[in-house]
């Protein structure tokens, strides 16, 4: 679902910071979908006062969601220097993956008893947005939706901790992907998501998990590691964030 972009922008221009509900939730995807889309790459310092020239709120808000970003692994806050994109090594990419595979294996086996026909439908609409970004060639929000897809499973499995662990490797793992990903590849297989939708549906857990399995070592292989120098963000970058805002359906 969309609104205009001129009438949003109005609306928020016009009313007073605490008026504005969610805005740190609105920035924040603002934010991370340029993560992803490699609009901002590894290194970039991310300005809290460009960053809140640009949305129109203060230092305050802006902290908020860097912070945030910075507890999903996908910012690094540091002392004296503030905040930038984080660099994923080679190294980290090798251990992020063994641990997703680890605990989406397991995420994968619960969810075969616990997911509902009705949870079912919606992890299959999230695979239908995937598809339908990847169509409009939408790379970003493909990679958000998908992440979407993963993270919606978790919390489906009935257990918490397992949800929790999954949040934290997800995003990391999106930056990665953004980061490294081989030109011309899709983020991630609707085909293979959809496989192991049927599998859950059937309760077959051994081969739910196996294709679970599969496909994040898919994600995985097709990842290029290579080393990137980042420039300063050019001028208008952070107001180009601010003015634009990702289609949701």
């Amino acid at each position: 679902m969309s609104r205009p972009q001129d009438q949003q922008n109005t609306a928020l221009s016009s009313a007073p910071e605490s008026a504005r509900p969610a805005r740190d939730e609105e920035i924040y995807e603002h934010v991370f979908d340029a993560l992803l889309e490699h609009k901002l790459a590894p290194g970039t310092r991310l300005s809290e006062d460009r960053l809140g020239q640009a949305f129109g709120v203060s230092r305050t808000i802006i902290r908020k969601v860097l912070q945030r970003l910075e507890h999903e692994g996908v910012v690094e806050i540091q002392r004296n220097r503030g905040a930038m994109v984080a660099h994923t090594s080679s190294t980290q990419v090798g251990q992020l993956f063994e641990a997703r595979r680890c605990i989406e294996r397991a995420i994968t086996r619960n969810a075969c008893t616990r997911v509902t026909p009705e949870q079912v439908g919606q992890l299959r609409e999230l695979v239908r947005q995937e598809q339908q970004a990847l169509d409009e060639q939408d790379r970003g929000r493909a990679l958000r939706l998908s992440g979407e897809l993963h993270l919606v499973l978790a919390e489906y499995c009935g257990n918490e901790f397992l949800a929790g662990f999954a949040r934290s490797l997800v995003s990391r793992c999106s930056l990665a992907i953004a980061q490294y990903e081989m030109a011309g590849h899709n983020p991630c297989s609707c085909e293979e998501h959809n496989r192991i939708l049927d599998a859950i549906s059937s309760g077959d857990a051994d081969q739910a998990s196996r294709l679970m399995d599969e496909h994040i070592l898919q994600i995985h292989t097709r990842i290029r590691i290579r080393e990137e120098t980042a420039d300063d963000p050019p001028e208008d970058i952070f107001a180009a964030l601010a003015q634009r805002r990702t289609p949701k359906t």
